[in-house]
């Protein structure tokens, strides 16, 4: 099932701030960004890379789902095989914010290097 409509603004009023406070200096912003899309009941954060023929590549950093019935937010990570997996230090936190804060903090370098 999808967000609501009031859940889906709050997603995109917390994911606003949190990219405009993490993305790169603006000179650099046109080879090397940051992102989010909303799929389902799933926030992704991405790198958008230019590539050298000018195309772009989005990269996924962090998934986090919102589970309705549990009132949680599940966190993963993609791994070297390009699938998502928990993310054990943090896999369930109540807020989006929560999410965020963890992914920031991230002490096994899972999602920013």
């Amino acid at each position: 099932m999808a967000f609501t409509e009031l859940e889906l603004a709050r997603v995109h009023r917390t994911m606003t701030a949190y990219i405009a406070q993490r993305r790169p200096r603006p000179e650099i912003r046109a080879q090397l960004d940051i992102g989010y899309s909303v799929e389902s009941q799933s926030v992704i954060i991405h790198e958008d890379r230019q590539l050298y023929d000018g195309s772009r590549l989005l990269e996924p950093v962090a998934k986090a789902t919102w589970v309705r019935t549990q009132k949680v937010w599940k966190i993963f990570w993609m791994r070297a095989d390009l699938r998502w997996h928990s993310y054990e230090p943090l896999a369930r936190v109540r807020t989006l914010n929560q999410v965020l804060e963890g992914i920031d903090a991230d002490p096994y370098g899972c999602f920013w290097g």
